[in-house]
């Protein structure tokens, strides 16, 4: 848009220098020669002074006998000799002026008359054609907007990058499903021949970051067939029928070029459920589903062409895209494992110098939660931080530091807690460490800090032992403990409460609340309590509708309750069991702002932690 503006500003420019040089060459203004009156002319006549009279339309030009120009003007529609016989011009003088008829000149106003509308229009003209021929890419492609704006991705150009299945780890269910898609593009007439039809369309589904893009170029690569990528939100404009027929054209030029491949990433932006309330009623959305849809019902038997995509919100696909004939293969890609993650992160450090004390495994362990893009991230964070150190190789710390950045964010060194914010930091971290630690079924405190990162002015890196998918009361209790301890730690050693276990409380009361509601693990029963929508990889979850009475919303806000006490109870418990150990440690750390797992370790003890426990 800028640039448009900068055009038109050039236009303006232009119309004034035009217009400054229409006004040079105008007689008037390049006349700089006295102006006398036609009578005042006429009394030079009658005394002899004048020797030339020029006449140019109604412009006089007189030079007088002492060689001097004056000029004049005579009436409209009378001649030079009826208008100075008018003011009683003697006839006898008059006849010894040479009196010379010249073309009358063109004026200013003969040009700016005609330009002031033509102008304009020209102006504006030219305005509007550069504001569609950028729009369009030029003034030879105004339908151009209407072919499919699709990425392609051929494995045989040479500097494409090469994504095969060993750049992508931790889905080995995942490529042991999609290698079959693979077999069929390389040597279709196998299943042909057995009467097997591969899948036309294969759903990846999962949380972002999780590899679901990565694995489809992967497919493409290993088949050595033509990728065409392309979002969801591509398929949408202004106009109704542009994505039908961006549809049309990415399926008639993947039909070209079979045996190939079709990406559509986040295909949940067309393909939501169609209806009026459900997903929205936008016409030109549910006309590029359509479209899609009829497309994929139209491949023969023969055609060899995969549609993939992906989405991590399957939950909201309209049954006519899911059903056996379309995306009929749905495949599940969870985010990856200690194993997985420990290859992932051997992939993402190829490139960069590690040092040899480097403990990839021991990344991976204080890892878990976190995706293939994430644990890219976390590399990159290291190889950086490296780098502002001045370092040759990437050390052991600088990864570790990384987890701490991704998850909480940057040191705030400029951000200095006073004494007393200092102490209060301490012993609150102190007091979810020493829980933590000292409870059975809570996870292991990797690391404790008073050092400000993020929003946190401390915090506590307490992660599971192993890798957990089912989640027990006990657990759930033990964590309610370790969320209460930091406000009951504050309790205890200042008999006060601050403002710090306010993110705590939240999570406690979010947690104990499911406990009751979702879970079935209260006095209530087995029960699941709320309609609710749940984004499952994206962990929003919210209560849309509410199934029960009030006596039983009473109930259950007396069983969360009754968890929050029952956690607070077991931390204050624990702490003053252990008030000396929890002092020292509140201690230590006020003094060296940071404790490591082996030192926390060697703190407590291990007699002290078999006795707590």
């Amino acid at each position: 848009m800028s640039k448009i503006l900068k055009n038109f500003g050039l236009i303006i420019l232009v119309f004034i220098a035009i217009s400054a040089v229409f006004a040079l060459l105008n007689p008037g203004a390049l006349q700089k020669n006295q102006e006398i009156a036609i009578s005042n002319l006429a009394q030079k006549i009658n005394e002899g002074q004048v020797s030339k009279i020029d006449v140019s339309g109604t412009d006089l030009t007189i030079t007088l006998k002492d060689g001097s120009k004056v000029i004049s003007r005579k009436e409209v529609n009378s001649s030079i000799d009826e208008t100075l016989k008018n003011y009683n011009v003697n006839q006898e003088a008059l006849s010894q002026i040479e009196i010379t008829i010249q073309p009358e000149k063109s004026g200013f106003l003969d040009w700016i008359i005609p330009l002031s509308f033509i102008l304009p229009l020209v102006i504006f003209g030219i305005f509007f054609w550069m504001i569609i021929r950028q729009s369009r890419g030029g003034a030879g492609q105004s339908f151009s907007f209407l072919k499919s704006p699709a990425k392609l991705f051929d494995s045989g150009n040479k500097n494409a990058e090469k994504i095969t299945f060993k750049d992508v780890a931790g889905l080995e269910e995942a490529k042991e499903e999609v290698g079959e898609i693979v077999e069929f593009l390389k040597v279709p007439k196998k299943f042909l021949d057995m009467g097997a039809k591969i899948p036309k369309g294969v759903l990846l589904i999962g949380p972002p970051g999780c590899g679901k893009t990565l694995l489809a170029r992967a497919i493409s690569n290993e088949a050595g067939v033509p990728f065409y990528s392309m979002s969801g939100s591509e398929f949408i404009e202004l106009f109704v029928g542009v994505g039908a027929s961006r549809a049309r054209n990415l399926f008639e030029t993947a039909k070209k070029n079979a045996p190939s491949i079709i990406f559509i990433d986040e295909i949940d932006s067309i393909g939501k459920i169609r209806g009026v309330g459900m997903g929205g009623g936008h016409d030109e959305r549910e006309q590029t589903l359509n479209q899609i849809l009829a497309e994929m019902d139209g491949f023969e038997k023969t055609t060899n062409v995969i549609i993939l995509a992906a989405t991590n919100r399957p939950e909201y696909l309209d049954p006519a895209l899911l059903r056996p004939g379309r995306f009929d293969r749905r495949i599940i890609l969870d985010e990856p494992d200690v194993k997985g993650r420990d290859e992932i992160l051997k992939i993402h450090s190829k490139e960069k110098p590690l040092s040899p004390a480097v403990n990839l495994r021991e990344v991976a362990e204080r890892t878990p939660g976190f995706s293939g893009a994430d644990l890219a991230n976390l590399m990159n964070e290291a190889a950086i931080l490296a780098t502002r150190r001045n370092q040759k190789q990437v050390e052991q710390t600088d990864i570790l530091e990384s987890i701490e950045k991704v998850l909480l964010g940057p040191e705030r060194k400029s951000h200095l807690l006073s004494e007393k914010e200092k102490r209060v930091s301490a012993f609150h971290e102190a007091g979810h460490a020493l829980v933590s630690a000292l409870l059975p079924q809570a996870e292991e405190v990797r690391k404790i800090s008073i050092v400000s990162r993020g929003m946190a002015a401390g915090y506590t890196l307490a992660l599971p032992k192993e890798e957990r998918r089912i989640r027990t009361k006990g657990e759930f209790q033990a964590e309610l403990a370790v969320l209460l301890a930091g406000y009951t730690a504050e309790q205890i050693q200042f008999n006060e409460i601050s403002t710090g276990a306010s993110n705590d409380l939240e999570k406690a009361s979010q947690l104990a609340r499911k406990m009751v509601t979702k879970y079935g693990m209260s006095k209530l029963g087995p029960i699941s309590f709320g309609k609710r929508e749940t984004l499952e990889f994206i962990g929003y979850e919210q209560e849309t509708e509410r199934n029960y009475s009030d006596k039983v919303a009473h109930e259950i806000d007396q069983e969360t309750e009754n968890f929050i006490k029952e956690a607070q109870e077991t931390a204050k418990k624990t702490l003053l069991k252990k008030k000396k150990l929890f002092e020292k440690v509140a201690n230590i750390l006020v003094a060296k702002e940071s404790i490591e797992k082996e030192e926390f370790e060697q703190l407590i003890g291990l007699k002290n932690k078999i006795e707590g426990r």
